[in-house]
């Protein structure tokens, strides 16, 4: 019988991360999972420190590097478990994260996807995220990112979508709404698979008691690298253009345009950071086609109502707000000091 949980782990280059997260998988308190490491044709030898050290961990190599989609993919598709669960290499779980992920699938059948607690690897009393939050301006925001964990975030809710850094699927998502879009390669493909779920009627719901440590952006360089950048500025448009409905367009159109110039004005802030989004830019025409023939299907399979999604973007957006002005209160507090 196979296990009811698969925990795949995609890694490219961070053989140096691998230990602290799988020995801290050999220390949770739910047994019934299985562990895949997907590498990505790594240079580093991770390959073989995985299997040396965690003979327990299955590991899938790739020929090549197909970007975090391409790695879970891989993964998803490895395994026939009831529950999968993503998770990034770069973090450390509370032993009862499995166990809290589960819990929440079991009692909640509504709930198709479900976020971790996200806390600080470095900083354990700051919160990396707690469930995934997209604005009305189309930008995406990690609900109490950079917050002090005051208990603001310690009651189930649901959310827009999980951050796929430690996030639990039913199998049958994929199965309905198919797998992550390898053409994003990396970031914002997490938040793409969100909204198709919610577009299919899977809402998401936040776990507090599933408790993950938390580096971040380790594979790219930081949150303000060129590929970051330019990641992030073509799979963040893009993600609008496959699943935000006709009839929201309209109304969200001023709010996503003033987004898109609040972006260019941080992006502009670091170094290449103009060119960088510049490209994204480019590259995001030139997948436009093929993005919006991926949208036809999408819409044409939407189960919700376009009221649903208008109040869901809107409480997301009211929820990131709160979150960001805690977080610039916080800032304040600190300097004053």
């Amino acid at each position: 019988m196979p296990p009811r949980v698969a925990v795949v782990i995609p890694n490219w280059n961070t053989r140096e991360f691998l230990g602290p997260c799988l020995r801290s998988l050999r220390r949770q308190r739910f047994r019934d999972f299985e562990t895949l490491v997907v590498d990505s044709a790594s240079t580093d030898g991770s390959v073989g420190f995985v299997t040396e050290n965690f003979p327990e961990v299955r590991t899938i190599a790739l020929p090549e590097n197909r970007g975090f989609s391409g790695a879970v993919n891989t993964g998803i598709e490895a395994s026939t478990a009831q529950f999968v669960v993503l998770l990034n290499n770069d973090t450390e779980q509370d032993p009862g994260w499995l166990e809290s992920l589960v819990r929440a699938a079991e009692r909640r059948p509504e709930a198709g996807l479900f976020a971790s607690k996200l806390v600080d690897f470095g900083d354990r009393n700051l919160l990396d995220g707690a469930g995934d939050a997209l604005r009305r301006s189309g930008l995406p925001y990690r609900l109490g990112h950079g917050e002090r964990d005051r208990g603001q975030f310690d009651q189930p809710e649901f959310v827009f979508g999980a951050c796929a850094a430690a996030a639990l699927y039913r199998r049958g998502i994929f199965e309905e709404i198919g797998l992550f879009d390898e053409d994003f390669f990396a970031y914002c493909e997490d938040g793409d698979v969100s909204f198709r779920a919610q577009l299919a009627g899977h809402r998401c719901l936040y776990v507090p008691g599933a408790v993950v440590y938390h580096m971040g952006s380790v594979s790219t360089g930081g949150k303000r690298s060129a590929t970051a950048t330019r990641l992030g500025t073509r799979n963040g448009l893009l993600l609008l253009v496959k699943n935000l409905p006709g009839p929201l367009v309209l109304g969200f159109l001023p709010s996503i345009l003033l987004g898109q110039l609040s972006r260019l004005l941080v992006v502009s802030l670091s170094p290449g950071g103009l060119r960088a989004h510049l490209e994204g830019l480019a590259e995001a025409w030139r997948l436009l086609p093929k993005m919006l023939e991926k949208r036809r299907w999408i819409q044409d399979a939407k189960r919700v109502s376009d009221t649903y999604l208008r109040e869901l973007l809107g409480h997301s957006s009211r929820l990131a707000a709160e979150s960001r002005r805690r977080r610039i209160r916080d800032a304040v507090g600190a300097r004053l000091r």
